[in-house]
């Protein structure tokens, strides 16, 4: 006996079904070019294995994942460039520290940049007038706090120190939404959480502010941003992808690339 009732597509398949408009897949193929067919076979591996980012809207989750295409960093979990993640049913786009780092050295102007942990133990020296920060001593211990350094090829350099509360601090601040989430990064990782911020401190007060790194901060959705922030994030991505920039409502805009990505289900 034939079964003639009509079966919901999976997530999966609704997923499949807007990567396989033409439209979206020329989206991918503008901002990666012979790259885009292993990065959206990647986006589909990433959502296949994640239940939270199947109980999202698809076309929310391709948005996300074309910031990421358009940045060109890969969103497989184990690169740890930048990563899809379920807020409260909304797919985000998280940057790792990795990101941060692949973005200073397309610049091209950096002689060192490295970030990391600073174990108990370690002497650590202050110049009041410069803002230089030295470390000296012993490098085993449990973290007392983390560090961010960079040098520029004109030989501008800085280094930033934050102590564990410092850092917790900036991130019930900053990452409420995160911390909240028991198996967040910022609850799982720490020092992977903790390095990217100081990275990004770094980065964004003394780096070099390319359009695309800009771009990054402002997308990354692991810090929440006021409606100002928001206002620049649009801005930024339009400048990136050459788009025109509207003045609709963040939610108008996702109502309308939803329209515009809405698959045939």
């Amino acid at each position: 006996m034939v079964d003639l009732v009509r079966r919901e597509p999976t997530a999966v398949a609704k997923l499949k079904m807007v990567m396989n408009e033409e439209s979206v897949r020329e989206q991918f193929k503008n901002a990666l070019a012979e790259g885009s067919s292993l990065f959206i076979s990647s986006l589909i591996e990433v959502f296949t294995g994640d239940s939270s980012l199947q109980s999202c809207n698809p076309n929310l989750v391709v948005m996300e994942a074309l910031k990421a295409a358009t940045l060109k960093l890969p969103i497989n979990k184990a690169l740890g460039f930048s990563y899809l993640v379920a807020f409260d049913g909304k797919p985000t786009l998280i940057l790792g520290y990795k990101g941060y780092i692949q973005l200073a050295v397309r610049s091209g102007q950096y002689r060192f940049l490295n970030a990391g942990v600073v174990p108990e133990g370690m002497k650590i020296s202050h110049d009041f007038l410069t803002g230089e920060v030295t470390f000296s001593g012993s490098e085993t211990g449990d973290p007392v706090g983390y560090f961010a350094h960079l040098e520029l090829l004109n030989g501008f350099k800085k280094t930033l120190y934050w102590t564990n509360e410092q850092i917790l601090a900036h991130a019930r601040r900053y990452c409420s939404r995160s911390l909240a989430k028991p198996k967040s990064a910022w609850n799982t990782n720490l020092n992977e959480m903790a390095t990217k911020s100081m990275l990004r401190q770094l980065l964004g007060k003394w780096g070099i502010l390319s359009v695309e790194m800009i771009a990054a901060m402002n997308a990354d959705g692991d810090f929440e941003q006021t409606p100002e922030e928001q206002l620049e994030s649009k801005v930024q991505y339009a400048l990136l992808t050459a788009e025109t920039l509207d003045t609709k409502s963040p939610d108008e805009d996702v109502e309308g690339l939803e329209e515009e990505l809405k698959p045939a289900f």
